[in-house]
This record gives structure tokens, C-alpha cells and sequence, in this order.
């Protein structure tokens, strides 16, 4: 896809993230100069040739409270991370999941599952649940702890 003026304003726009106004696509279309049918049809156009990847909240958890935020990691067998992974990825107190890369002999974990609480003991519950979703197919978990946030945007383009 080819970004036109029009679309770089739009991404420029929003990359930051939308403004917290009670109907932030007519302000950014306003800011842009073009009306909010026209701003939805070129972000859709934008998303759906990969430019955009998705569009959604990304909540700061230490401001809301939830200051033990544990990445879970888990090794479990290939031939059930798919499935796995889906079932994990669907608990409700799951914000992410995904497969990843063994590196043996250091590194047997290959489904990470991020979880979030306001105390070290709501995270233990919460991996509790998720051993039993996995059962018998997972050969052992740690959870590393996050001490602080590094990053929470994705890629910038310049204006």
C-alpha cells in the first residue's frame, strides 16, 4: 500500500493513540480535514494492508493498581501449544499469549501468558489456574516478574 498525504496525517494523527474525547474519530478527522466516514475508510484501507496492525487500549497497569505483573512461561508439548495456547489465551486475566522458540539447553519454556494483580498472591492464583488448564502437557513454568515499564508504543513514524 501506498500512503498518500492524507493517510500519513491520519497516522501521525493517531500513532500516539486517540485523544480521550468523548468521540475521538471525529476529532482526529476534524484535525485531518476530512469527515469521519472518510477517516474509517482509510484507516480500514490502512489496517487491512498491514500498516496498521490493530487498534486497541493498551492500559498502564501500574497506574490502575497492578503492580505484580507476571510474565508466566511454561513448557509444554509441541504438539499441544496451539491448542494450549488458545484456551490459555482466552482466560479472562490473560492480557497476552503467545508461542516462542525454546533455546536449549537454558531455556525450556515455549508459551508465555502474561497476568496481571495487585499482589503476588492473585498472580499465584492465577497461575493455578492456568496448570490446570495445561494438565499433564506442561513440563514445568516460572514467572518472571516485570519491575518497571520499558516500553509502551509501537513504531513512530516522523512528521
Amino acid at each position: 500500500m501506498t500512503l498518500d498525504a492524507v493517510d500519513r496525517q491520519i497516522i501521525l494523527a493517531t500513532q500516539a493513540g486517540l485523544p480521550l474525547v468523548p468521540q475521538p474519530y471525529r476529532f482526529v478527522a476534524r484535525q485531518v480535514g476530512i469527515s469521519v466516514e472518510e477517516l474509517m475508510r482509510r484507516m480500514e484501507a490502512i489496517r487491512e494492508s498491514g500498516v496498521i496492525r490493530r487498534i486497541g487500549a493498551v492500559p498502564n497497569h501500574y497506574k490502575l493498581g497492578y503492580k505484580f505483573n507476571g510474565m508466566t512461561v511454561w513448557d509444554v508439548n509441541d504438539d499441544m501449544i496451539d491448542e494450549l495456547g488458545a484456551q490459555v489465551g482466552r482466560l479472562d486475566f490473560v492480557s497476552h499469549c503467545y508461542h516462542r522458540p525454546r533455546h536449549l539447553p537454558d531455556w525450556p519454556y515455549n508459551l508465555f501468558a502474561m497476568v496481571h494483580s495487585k499482589s503476588k498472591e492473585g498472580v499465584q492464583e492465577k497461575i493455578a489456574v492456568i496448570e490446570q488448564v495445561l494438565g499433564k502437557h506442561c513440563r514445568g513454568q516460572t514467572v518472571l516478574y516485570s519491575s518497571r515499564i520499558l516500553k509502551k508504543t509501537g513504531l513512530r513514524i516522523g512528521g
